[in-house]
């Protein structure tokens, strides 16, 4: 059995869609809907039934996909246990993050790989927090760097450091000028919010309710850099955003930022595992990176501490 064609029949299974693998592989619907019928005619019989919205699990296809998923993960693990009984460290690690972490972080973790094991290679895949849960519950990753606002009470996560809450502007502003500012602050400011429906928006708007007013959001974007470049490009215009969002722009003075307080509102980054399954040789060396890193320019972090 072909293990790329199993590995693209779960990933297809996991979204529902051949267009959104065709997207996210960066290749022809085509080329993807050729692969899927191709590996359908080998196991001899439908596997989806494609729908105007996506693709529905055939029956037989809702009985495979268990079982090629433990098929694969053991064929992996025992790939890579002869790789590392013959000295050498190497294999895929699925990698899902949040995209305001993945662009400061990953550069760091490349690095090392490439210079320490360069026989693993990394497959990231960026997404929203409710995107990522649902892939680590179906083991389609092998870890996840998602934020939390409450500490992981099991061992399948770990918290790698606390992001705090900036209210940013473009460079100059008087009121981002002062190291930390009030969340009460915000009431009237013409603000860029990421939309609804979205966790973080929700603990915005949650957090200026309780304080007795509602957020002014003027415009609506889920993308960091419209979010950002519509702050750089218009005077008077805030948006709210962690650090590791904007630590490129306030190096280079593109940005200005100012903590807020009063609440402290701050989310815990964590790497989360899949409740079921083991690490690969691979898998626990990028964990363990993860957990340990430390980049220049890293935004002010400090390990959480209950």
């Amino acid at each position: 059995m072909n293990i790329e064609s199993v590995r693209l029949f779960l990933e297809v299974a996991d979204h529902g869609s051949i267009n959104k693998v065709a997207s996210r592989r960066q290749t022809a619907q085509s080329h993807i809907s050729r692969q899927v019928s191709e590996f359908e005619k080998q196991l001899g019989g439908a596997l989806f039934v494609r729908t105007g919205r996506g693709v529905v699990l055939t029956e037989a296809g809702r009985s495979a996909v268990p079982r090629l998923r433990r098929w694969l993960h053991e064929t992996d693990a025992l790939s890579e246990s002869l790789r590392t009984e013959a000295g050498t460290l190497s294999g895929e690690v699925r990698l899902g993050i949040i995209p305001s972490a993945a662009h400061h972080l990953m550069p760091c973790i490349f690095q090392r790989l490439r210079q320490e094991h360069p026989g693993i290679r990394l497959n990231v895949i960026e997404a929203q927090g409710t995107e990522l849960n649902a892939m680590l519950d179906s083991s389609s990753v092998d870890m996840a760097v998602v934020f939390r606002f409450q500490p992981p009470r099991g061992n399948d996560e770990k918290v790698l450091s606390i992001a705090h809450t900036f209210l940013v502007s473009a460079p100059g502003d008087a009121l981002t000028s002062a190291p930390s500012i009030d969340f009460g602050r915000l009431r009237g400011l013409p603000l860029v919010l990421p939309r609804r429906p979205s966790q973080w928006r929700s603990a915005l708007d949650e957090t200026a309710r309780s304080q007795g007013f509602t957020l002014d959001a003027v415009v609506e974007a889920d993308s960091l850099t419209l979010q950002k470049e519509l702050v750089t490009s218009t005077e008077g215009l805030y948006t709210v955003l962690g650090p590791y969002s904007i630590a490129q722009e306030l190096q280079s003075g593109r940005l200005q930022a100012s903590r807020l307080l009063e609440p402290d509102l701050f989310r815990l980054v964590t790497l989360a595992f899949p409740r079921q399954g083991k690490l690969s040789p691979a898998s626990r060396c990028v964990a363990d990176m993860m957990a340990h890193w430390s980049c220049p320019h890293t935004p002010s972090h400090k390990p959480f501490e209950a």
